[in-house]
């Protein structure tokens, strides 16, 4: 049967419509189709085994207080004996040095002012004898630069001139105890306190876990640090003053300062720079209350022995390590790698973990940063940037035209 005319307009105007559509669908899906951008693609973290920690035995003496810590390494390593604040004896002339030069700076090499001693000074002097503490010769109108006068009350442990200083740099020994209190504040040594700058009280007193800061702070003053590791000196008018630290140079020894007084036993604040690998690591630690210093002297070489052996260098990510994978879903694959090697010097039990933070990408070239490898160590944080192995590319007209749902 022939098609009426009306079937024939409808016809028509369905071919029409019809075709409209299609244009206007082709013209809507080829250009969004080939020119939006493709999902992003997530990573699969790949399983990572941190470095176990390592137990290490330290043997710390049976008598008064203990502890070891290392210059980088936050707070105290290993400790031993009591934890409460005993007398420390000489040690207190460190403090002394610290505040003195926190009033009066010098740089290393500069003898700083001229100190002219007075009849004040002769006083301390005679004081000192009569308590049978550690002195130094002086006289009314001898003249001394303040370097040398540090280098008599730290190398040659000289109570008169830890006097001297202290009233020199503050007017008084009244002066000074007040600077020293706000000092030992400002530095966070709760467990400290000084009386007075030479040691000869009981007074004087801290934690072996607070001598350790204070082993941090004194080397990192490069006039302090070159001080305290001088084994022997010339002084004008004194001559040549030995260290009464006699660990001066033995094993790596460089420091810091011995303490000896009735109520504090034999003392010592020690430093110990030790090679591990390619790394130097400086231990610092304090043995307290000690009943001779051969004794005090022989333990700290057996701890600072097993120390040594407490400390371990570990690769954590090696340049190229793979840490993560990329897979696309129109058959680009790539891989998340370390961009460098990182090797750290660890202490023995300090727990190692990894957080692996790789981007989500889109398209990126070979050697595109996409994201961070975070190692937590102890209580440090470090960081390796991730780079990509190969190019993610664009998957092409077909691919896209063909998978739709993979576009959008």
């Amino acid at each position: 049967m022939p098609l009426t005319r009306r079937q024939i307009y409808f016809r028509r105007r369905m071919a029409v419509l019809g075709g409209g559509l299609v244009a206007l669908g082709t013209a809507f899906y080829l250009p969004v189709t080939l020119l939006a951008p493709v999902q992003e693609v997530s990573a699969q973290v790949a399983p990572y085994d941190a470095p176990a920690p390592a137990l290490t035995a330290v043997t710390f003496p049976a008598y008064g207080a203990s502890a070891i810590g290392a210059i980088g390494y936050p707070g105290v390593l290993a400790a031993g004996g009591s934890v409460e604040a005993l007398p420390i004896a000489s040690i207190s002339k460190i403090i002394t040095a610290l505040v003195v030069l926190d009033s009066k700076p010098l740089a290393v090499n500069e003898p700083g002012p001229d100190i002219t001693f007075t009849d004040a000074d002769v006083r301390f002097y005679d004081a000192q004898v009569a308590q049978n503490g550690s002195v130094a010769a002086v006289y009314a109108g001898q003249v001394m630069s303040q370097r040398d006068a540090m280098n008599v009350m730290l190398i040659a442990s000289a109570n008169n001139y830890a006097e001297s200083l202290a009233s020199w740099a503050f007017g008084s020994q009244e002066a000074f105890v007040q600077a020293a209190a706000g000092w030992i504040a400002t530095m966070g040594l709760a467990s400290t306190a000084i009386v007075e700058p030479t040691g000869v009280s009981p007074d004087n007193v801290s934690t072996a876990a607070d001598l350790v800061e204070l082993a941090r702070v004194a080397l990192a003053n490069p006039v302090l640090a070159e001080i305290v590791s001088t084994a022997t000196i010339s002084v004008p008018e004194l001559g040549v003053i030995d260290n009464t630290n006699v660990l001066i140079g033995i094993n790596g020894v460089n420091g810091i300062k011995t303490g000896t007084l009735d109520e504090a036993g034999s003392c010592l604040l020690f430093s110990q720079d030790h090679a591990v690998g390619d790394t130097t690591v400086t231990l610092i630690g304090v043995v307290l209350g000690g009943p001779d210093h051969d004794t005090v002297d022989a333990a700290i070489q057996s701890l600072l022995a097993e120390a040594d052996t407490g400390f371990r260098e570990v690769t954590l990510a090696t340049e190229g390590q793979q840490f993560a994978s990329y897979d696309t879903t129109w058959g680009d694959a790539a891989a998340a790698v370390a961009a460098s090697t990182l090797s750290i010097v660890v202490w023995a039990a300090t727990p190692i973990s990894v957080s692996v933070k790789p981007d989500a990408v889109r398209l990126a070239d070979a050697g595109a940063a996409v994201g961070t490898l975070e190692f937590t160590v102890g209580e440090r944080t470090l960081e390796v940037p991730l780079e990509l192995t190969s190019t993610i590319d664009d998957p092409g007209p077909w691919w896209r035209l063909t998978h739709p749902l993979e576009v959008f």
